[in-house]
């Protein structure tokens, strides 16, 4: 305690107390404000989006204070996410993926069921399959663009060595000896960050999905062996055999997405294997560089069957844990508004078309979210990505297809290694058949 030693203003503050009290008990007495906490990933996109999205609500909202979490993505992130729900230290609302990681996280016994909310009505019946939990309740709002999976490519380096866009494998592969023959570094990898070495396999599904009708209910069934069918061993291969033809950055294990990204904007490299998400970086880091990148499908082996294998937005999702429930609800709400659209907009210009009806798309619209339309716009040439049709998904897919493409495993190996994995995962979340 601090004592006054000044007798006089003592004095003055004992006699005015009184006065102070009685003036404290007829005023209206300040509103609360809420405390609310969110969880998102440690990206730069992630950051502009949120730190916008969430000073906007604040200043809407005064009676609000959120607080950001950012933390790591990948299988690090992925394994907080579950350890803070099981542990029931998880933020009041958090966004992570849906699809098949949705399903890891028990849905139904960690998140609020989000299916009666008013804004409900809105969202795109594309994305409510991936976001349904084995109860029927819908676990998520959808946040963000719809993703191509293929590769982002440079303009200028194909319009300089006159080279198109490749509709098969063996055209790409053409592509890129040209490439390295002009000193230019083919296809960009970045497996400092594990995850985005997945593409080779996960981009494939449009061409797994076409040369085998049926695939996703026999995958989920137990009833397809990688090794054995040549379209589910085609993306394994393809990170070997880009790494025996010498294409990949020689400093392939210490770039990150982000150097990667820069090397691609700056006509260091001409392929990266990317979500076309990626763009939303190069806007923000390399904006005079944004018009030079564009987008293509991952090729197959069949020309006429040509096309784009698509990832649902991210999920904005409450934590049954939360004890301010209305104020969570009321944020969700809020992202899925056209307020929110706005300051999305204003921050990164979209890279694909919201999964909300009606959502305003404005700024200066890069030509990735022009090549990505164009394929869902297309009759038959684009499909979503199996993470979303299935609850199948081994955790360590991101860590096996390093090892292929820096030579640990051979592409046989690999997919071996995959399938015990889908395995231990499937037999964790007791699904028939495993």
């Amino acid at each position: 305690m601090k004592i006054v030693r000044n007798s006089r203003f003592a004095k003055v503050l004992m006699l005015g107390l009184p006065a102070v009290l009685a003036s404290a008990m007829l005023a209206p007495s300040a509103h609360a404000v809420t405390e609310l906490t969110f969880q998102t990933w440690n990206s730069q996109d992630s950051r502009d989006k949120w730190d916008a999205l969430t000073a906007a609500y604040m200043k809407a909202n005064p009676d609000v204070h959120i607080t950001v979490n950012y933390v790591p993505g990948g299988v690090e992130g992925d394994a907080l996410v579950k350890s803070e729900l099981a542990s029931g230290t998880m933020t009041d609302v958090f966004a992570y993926n849906v699809g098949a990681l949705m399903q890891a996280i028990d849905p139904v016994k960690n998140l609020v069921n989000l299916k009666n909310e008013p804004w409900m009505s809105t969202v795109n019946s594309g994305f409510i399959p991936s976001a349904t939990g084995a109860d029927g309740g819908i676990y998520a709002a959808p946040f963000g663009t719809a993703m191509g999976g293929g590769i982002l490519y440079n303009k200028r380096i194909y319009a300089k060595l006159g080279l198109q866009v490749p509709l098969t494998w063996k055209a790409f592969m053409a592509n890129n000896a040209i490439i390295k023959k002009a000193g230019i570094v083919p296809v960009i990898s970045s497996w400092k960050d594990s995850w985005t070495a997945q593409l080779f396999v996960l981009g494939d599904h449009f061409n797994v999905a076409a040369a085998m009708p049926g695939f996703e209910s026999k995958f989920t069934a137990n009833k397809i062996v990688l090794t054995a069918n040549p379209a589910t061993m085609a993306g394994f291969a393809h990170l070997e055999e880009v790494r025996k033809a010498g294409y990949y950055n020689k400093d392939v294990a210490s770039t990150t997405f982000a150097k990667a990204l820069e090397k691609l904007a700056l006509g260091q490299g001409a392929h990266y294997p990317m979500l076309s998400a990626g763009i939303d970086t190069i806007v923000a880091n390399f904006p005079t560089k944004a018009s030079d990148i564009g987008f293509f499908a991952q090729p197959g082996t069949n020309a006429k069957s040509n096309g784009a294998t698509v990832w649902m937005p991210s999920g904005v999702y409450i934590a049954k844990t939360t004890k301010v429930l209305d104020a969570a609800k009321a944020f969700v709400a809020w992202t899925v508004s056209k307020d929110s659209f706005v300051v999305q907009n204003k921050v990164v210009p979209p890279s694909g078309p919201y999964f909300i009806k009606g959502a305003p798309v404005s700024g200066n619209l890069t030509a990735v979210f022009t090549d990505l339309y164009n394929y869902m716009q297309g009759k038959n040439t684009s499909y979503p990505a199996l993470e979303f049709l299935t609850p199948v998904k081994g955790p360590n897919l991101s860590q096996i297809c390093v090892e292929i493409g820096s030579g640990q495993k051979n592409a046989v190996q690999g997919a071996q290694a995959y399938q015990k994995d889908l395995q231990k995962q499937s037999q964790q979340l007791g699904l028939a058949g495993w």
